[in-house]
């Protein structure tokens, strides 16, 4: 399957909200408000830049999430975004794409590996596990 690099990015995108949101309510938290604000720091480009960076260091960061990554981060989007700077944006899109690409490719053993990596590093980082 070939698409474009932005198909690979939305689905991945997609795919990160559902498991988040998926995994704060098995973790037990049931307010809207706690819900969003942690999901927020799952979801955040700046939690997704950090951890692509953060990813690009490891041994288990192959060629293919290399390739995906980069073709990610230099797609030209044509919005502009708010609430990151255009750097943070364009490597959350190239993490988005890493997803989007085991998703399209139903690699759910390295999806599943990749979703367990990242769970762990925005964790560790941000600190977000608050059950109320």
């Amino acid at each position: 399957m070939n698409y474009p690099i932005n198909v690979y990015a939305y689905l991945g995108d997609a795919y990160l909200a559902l498991v988040v949101k998926t995994h704060l309510v098995e973790l037990g938290i049931r307010k809207s408000k706690d819900l969003t604000q942690a999901s927020i720091r799952y979801l955040s480009a700046q939690a997704q830049a950090d951890f692509i960076v953060y990813a690009q260091n490891q041994p288990w960061f192959d060629d293919i999430m290399k390739e995906y990554f980069l073709r990610g981060r230099n797609y030209k989007a044509d919005t502009i975004p708010k609430n990151a700077t255009v750097m943070t944006y364009r490597l959350s899109t190239g993490c988005e794409a890493v997803f989007g690409y085991y998703y399209i490719h139903q690699d759910h053993e390295s999806l599943n590996q990749l979703w367990d990596y990242y769970k762990t590093f925005i964790q560790e980082k941000y600190e977000t596990i608050s059950v109320r």
